[in-house]
């Protein structure tokens, strides 16, 4: 319907001025003030959004400073909140929705337009001021729809630096366990090299078969092959870790320790871990909000589905004829008969949207109870491993280490026997590495199961160096 109204023009700037008290500003910040808040009480980590020269350069102050030492798995997530680019085009999208939110909250900009007729000695000048009337009335229930999902895209924002967080310290551990992995090959390939040449030197004495010396070259290649793999492997992680970083040239030449660190000494415990999910999850707090913008717009729809455009319009002419001008006021009335559409599928549509939204809401809700289960057994299970490893299998492995040396050189075993104990030692070393480099994954995937940021670290490829299975290969 399109209604066209002649009304003073005093009238028209009374509309306009009541409109304007309801405007919204732009935050000095672009809406990063709650992201800020939230990520440094969920995960202890400052965040910013750069906006200039000066802050592009406080941050490489801060990472070049951060780089200076040996890189922990808090200064990696630091570093990578405040210069990986990706996360800045997701604040980018706040900005872009802040201003939406501001341009949602402003009354529709008048139309102006000026007709001017001359023809017979008569002048006919008409100027027209046109306001869409419905946006005007509609301009609260719209502003507040659009506040909603600025908050939306708030807690969007947040979700996006936890998932950053978290990715970044899958990828320090990943990395730190895959250099570890090469300094324990480096050694394993030494002893590797000291068994075949002292299997060659006995050969040539007679003291040692063939086919043991075959043995013994045969561990020295496949440990180099290892080797090789799991440098291979230490490279892949360190540039993925440097991408989620966000650092190049000489911030790319960063430290790593050599080891992972220990294992701690208690785990954390949740009484409540699907209730503790759903209240903490930034993700389905997003969601909940979105879904109330768009039941504020479903209901927005069917307040106006007679009516799709209401124009309130002030003319004032001019005219001259004979010499005599005047300056006629007037009105128009201009309807738009609803005979084809009468709102229905508008009203239609919208409560699918809402349908669907509320649908993947309850989607997200029980998705998010199962992955808090999942991750947090996933937690205890590791955990578990790990230290088996650290205090039974590894120990009982030195055991067996030591006692097979003592039997060699006592000619009680042979080298067969004493290679495939070296070979067993050094699966389970491997294993011992990968098994603690899992449990810290684990426990990185249950914090993101509890506040958000999501992306198992199962759904990625992980460094593993597989040892030659004992006694293989028909040794």
């Amino acid at each position: 319907m399109r209604l066209f109204l002649t009304v003073p023009r005093l009238v028209l700037a009374g509309a306009a001025a009541l409109a304007l008290g309801g405007c919204a500003n732009f935050s000095e910040d672009g809406g990063m003030a709650p992201v800020a808040s939230r990520v440094s009480a969920e995960i202890g980590k400052d965040t910013v959004k750069l906006s200039s020269d000066s802050d592009a350069q406080a941050v490489r102050e801060r990472v070049s400073a951060l780089l200076k030492e040996p890189l922990t798995p808090d200064a990696a997530v630091q570093i990578a909140l405040i210069s990986n680019r990706g996360l800045q085009a997701e604040f980018n999208a706040l900005g872009i929705s802040e201003a939406a939110f501001v341009e949602a909250s402003l009354p529709p900009n008048p139309t102006f337009s000026f007709e001017r007729i001359t023809g017979g000695g008569a002048l006919d000048v008409e100027r027209r001021i046109i306001v869409n009337l419905l946006s005007l009335l509609t301009l609260p229930v719209r502003r507040d729809i659009a506040e909603s999902r600025f908050r939306a895209a708030q807690y969007k924002a947040i979700e996006a630096t936890f998932r950053l967080a978290a990715e970044t310290r899958r990828a320090y551990y990943r990395a730190v366990a895959a250099q570890q992995l090469v300094g324990y090959l480096e050694k394993a390939r030494l002893s590797a090299n000291a068994a075949a040449d002292l299997s060659r030197k006995l050969g040539e004495s007679g003291a040692s078969s063939k086919l043991n010396q075959a043995r013994a070259g045969s561990f020295q290649v496949e440990v180099s092959n290892q080797l090789a793999r799991a440098r291979m492997a230490a490279g892949s992680e360190r540039e993925a870790l440097t991408r989620e970083l966000g650092v190049w040239a000489a911030d790319a030449d960063y430290k790593l320790p050599g080891s992972l660190s220990d294992l701690p000494a208690n785990m954390e415990t949740v009484a409540q871990v699907e209730a503790e999910a759903i209240r903490r999850r930034v993700d389905l707090i997003a969601a909940r909000i979105e879904l109330d913008a768009t039941a504020r717009a479903l209901g927005l729809t069917d307040a106006t589905r007679f009516v799709s455009l209401l124009e309130l319009s002030g003319i004032f002419n001019y005219e001259r004829s004979g010499g005599e001008s005047s300056h006629p006021l007037g009105f128009e009335l201009a309807i738009q008969i609803p005979i084809f559409d009468l709102g229905e599928v508008g009203v239609r549509r919208a409560r699918e949207v809402y349908m669907q939204a509320l649908n993947r809401l309850v989607e997200k809700a029980v998705d998010i109870r199962s992955e808090a289960r999942s991750a947090y057994r996933t937690y205890h299970a590791s955990y578990d491993i790990a230290r088996q490893y650290k205090t039974s299998i590894l120990p009982l492995r030195k055991i067996i280490s030591e006692e097979a040396v003592l039997q060699y050189n006592g000619m009680l075993i042979d080298e067969f026997e004493l290679l495939t104990t070296v070979r067993e030692t050094i699966a389970s070393s491997i294993a011992a590495i990968e098994a603690r480099r899992d449990f810290f994954i684990a426990e990185v995937d249950f914090q993101a199961a509890l506040i958000g940021g999501g992306g198992a670290a199962g759904t990625r490829n992980r460094t593993a160096v597989i040892a030659a299975p004992a006694g293989g290969g028909g040794h």
